[in-house]
């Protein structure tokens, strides 16, 4: 497993987040290999981290 350091990360609000405050969204691009993935109502929650090509994939699939 590896550690991130994602403390001075900026973190982009996903297009597809309500703009009403909830079902928010965040993830971080230029992490090689992985996005990790945030609920920005929840700042110092937990962070998911999921594999590149698995994070296309699911995107691909909302899109459809």
């Amino acid at each position: 497993m590896h550690a991130y350091d994602l403390s001075n990360a900026r973190w982009r609000k996903s297009s597809y987040s309500d703009g009403d405050g909830g079902n928010c969204v965040e993830v971080l691009d230029n992490v090689p290999g992985v996005v990790p993935v945030r609920d920005s109502k929840v700042t110092d929650g937990p962070v998911l981290v999921v594999p590149a090509a698995a994070w296309a994939a699911f995107v691909a699939g909302v899109k459809a």
